[in-house]
């Protein structure tokens, strides 16, 4: 039977969240419904409820979360009911050609990522006889969300005791920042890296550029406070607050021979951004550019030869080339064992009815990450 949660929606022409009652739909095959404990606040949100796109559905927003698995429908094998588990952003059938090839980040279950449809065709969340969309399929700025089974990451025993507004934020911002230094950007051992954008994601990028063994590990990020968090707490060598003054102590301390690894972690790619971090690549350098642009902007223009001459490489990946379903447990252990840096992620919670004031406080700059708590 369908049942009634309270969520923040973005409706076609507004940029700023609704708190509403929707109807929400029992799990069918190869699905669940989850009572949502947390949610992360992804700049991704904001950037789609503030987009210019005229063809934007009324849709539910989050796609980090954390919760327990209420009931589930026909067939599930993944979860059953009781289960604490994680959401992640992307799912992982594990059988279609990106997940069998261990790309499981590109799985093909994720193709209406943008409008929270479900594969058949049909919807979960209902305002009446409207049809809504989860973002990612998922929304987590609802109390109770259906997500396919291959969204759901279970807990191994040794994790259940873990805050569920830590757990949430491993369902994006943590396994995609550190797999864009880890897996996309390929960091090693002496590595000189430059990181722009130290929030929720790129303080992730920061902390595995750290562990792969890079030397130097240089944010660039105009906020005090996260260049702050990231020098001492998630293991930056150096921060600036332009590129400009990046650009300097890079050529310095490589005498010359610039970055090998130039990570782009904002809460949006610019040109100007792009051309700097080509710019501090050296040769054979690459730039990984993981952070999205605003809708309708163009973010590269640059010279062919910039590339060419020193065999640069651009290239992006979704979630950091990471396999969610493996590295989500990785991380967790690392974080119980004292080795990742997760509490210090979340500079404050906010209950659902103070969304917009947490995006606006994310926008301001005075957060690593905010997270949603749900009442229930």
């Amino acid at each position: 039977m369908s049942i009634t949660t309270r969520a923040a929606v973005g409706r076609p022409g507004s940029k700023a969240w609704e708190i509403t009652e929707l109807q929400l739909d029992e799990p069918k095959a190869h699905e669940v419904r989850v009572k949502i404990m947390a949610a992360g606040l992804c700049h991704s949100d904001d950037h789609v409820i503030k987009a210019a796109n005229p063809n934007r559905m009324m849709f539910v927003g989050g796609h980090e979360g954390s919760g327990i698995v209420e009931s589930i429908g026909p067939d599930v094998t993944r979860a059953k009911p009781g289960d604490k588990v994680v959401l992640s952003y992307i799912p992982a059938c594990g059988i279609c050609r990106p997940c069998s090839t261990g790309h499981s980040s590109m799985c093909v279950k994720g193709l209406n990522a943008g409008t929270g449809m479900f594969e058949d065709g049909t919807w979960r969340f209902h305002e009446g006889s409207t049809d809504v969309g989860g973002f990612c399929t998922l929304g987590t700025f609802s109390q109770y969300a259906v997500v396919s089974e291959y969204s759901v990451v279970p807990l191994r025993i040794d994790h259940q005791d873990i805050p569920w507004e830590v757990l949430s934020l491993t369902g994006c911002g943590v396994p995609t920042g550190w797999g864009s230094s880890v897996y996309a950007a390929g960091v090693q051992a002496g590595d000189t890296v430059v990181i722009f954008g130290a929030g929720g994601v790129g303080s992730n990028a920061v902390q595995g550029a750290r562990f792969a063994g890079a030397q130097h590990v240089v944010v660039v990020d105009p906020v005090e406070f996260k260049r702050e968090m990231a020098t001492t707490v998630f293991g930056a060598t150096k921060a600036f607050a332009t590129a400009e003054q990046a650009h300097e102590y890079v050529r310095e301390v490589t005498w010359g021979q610039l970055a090998d690894k130039v990570i782009l972690t904002p809460d949006a790619v610019t040109e100007e951004m792009l051309t700097a971090a080509v710019d501090m690549t050296g040769k054979g350098g690459k730039v990984q550019v993981t952070a999205v642009g605003h809708f309708g902007e163009k973010n590269m223009t640059f010279r062919a030869g910039a590339l060419i001459s020193y065999h640069r490489q651009i290239r992006g990946a979704l979630a950091g080339d990471s396999n969610l379903m493996y590295d989500i447990p990785k991380l967790l252990s690392l974080y119980k064992s004292g080795l990742l840096k997760l509490d210090e992620l979340v500079t404050r919670t906010y209950a659902l009815d103070e969304i917009n004031q947490a995006y606006q406080d994310m926008n301001d700059g005075k957060n690593i990450r905010g997270v949603i708590v749900h009442e229930h």
